[in-house]
């Protein structure tokens, strides 16, 4: 993970003089919550779908079920990072909100440009910014947004902010499973040979997002049995942490994913919350119509 900060040009006595807070940012893929981010006032700047020859902002202009629909029609789909202005026009309405530092955190700089965007925005902002890699993606990378926003509201800087991040990703797993390597091969998120793996015999690997990138975890014969894996590789994780939060991602595969919350929440026990949600256009264009997967993240 790289946590590199960036002063804005804004001169740093005027910012002492001022009692201002901190700003939590982070990107579309996080799949947060709408109440959450409502909540802990957490800014969340999109990335871009293009469906065929139209460009639309993930979640706000294009929904999962417009990806699925768009997908089965074959119509040509791919995704792209906010523009550095993008995120300079956030940072600086933020700064004229009243807030004094940002953090901003994103999803895997080895899956997508999105930090680079924000990085070279955060040089020119008239606050300093704090640009994260997190190395995660979905709810692994929304939990980090989470501890960063629950850390400031207990009167944290940023460098503590960024510090709750770190611990956050690093303990956190997200696992997955495709009904189809060939997305994932198509953006040039695995290799051809992996994709090859999971089309032969009916293989269904188990996918890991490690060290920022998607990695093969494990193989499995048949659906029923990669997601019976899938929640004992969960179940496993969440039985070694104290309080944890686990996260269940689908794309258009609600009852499949709805089932493996109910049995996760009975393993759980009480020690954490479980959040259900289809993941948006971005992380569905890239594994296509039936992806199940679950994040799992000690608090």
């Amino acid at each position: 993970m790289r946590f590199p900060g960036c002063r804005g040009a804004a001169a740093a006595g005027n910012l002492q003089a001022m009692s201002r807070h901190v700003a939590i940012v982070t990107d579309s893929t996080a799949y947060l919550p709408h109440r959450e981010s409502e909540r802990h006032r957490i800014t969340t700047v999109p990335l871009t779908v293009v469906l065929g020859d139209e460009a639309l902002e993930e979640g706000t202009e294009v929904s999962a079920r417009a990806l699925e629909q768009a997908m089965r029609k074959r119509l040509p789909v791919t995704t792209s990072r906010p523009a550095p202005e993008r995120f300079a026009r956030t940072y600086a309405a933020l700064a004229a909100e009243g807030a004094g530092e940002i953090v901003s955190l994103h999803l895997s700089a080895e899956l997508s440009g999105t930090y680079d965007a924000a990085l070279l925005a955060a040089r020119e902002a008239p606050v300093p910014v704090r640009v994260v890699d997190t190395g995660m993606v979905a709810m692994a990378l929304g939990f980090c947004a989470l501890a960063a926003a629950e850390a400031t509201a207990r009167g944290a800087g940023a460098d503590e902010a960024v510090a709750a991040v770190r611990r956050r990703a690093s303990g956190s797993t997200a696992l997955f499973c495709v009904d189809t390597l060939e997305h994932l091969r198509r953006g040039g998120r695995i290799g051809a040979a992996q994709a090859l793996l999971g089309s032969a015999l009916a293989v269904k690997p188990i996918l890991e997002l490690a060290d920022g990138a998607i990695q093969l975890k494990e193989k499995v014969r048949t659906s029923g049995k990669a997601l019976a894996r899938l929640e004992e590789l969960v179940a496993e994780r969440t039985a070694q942490a104290g309080p944890v939060d686990v996260a269940v991602h689908h794309l258009a595969a609600e009852e499949k994913a709805t089932a493996l919350a109910e049995r996760l929440t009975e393993r759980l026990g009480g020690r954490g919350e479980l959040y259900v949600s289809e993941v948006g256009a971005v992380i569905g264009a890239h594994t296509g119509p039936g992806l199940v997967g679950a994040v799992v993240s000690p608090r």
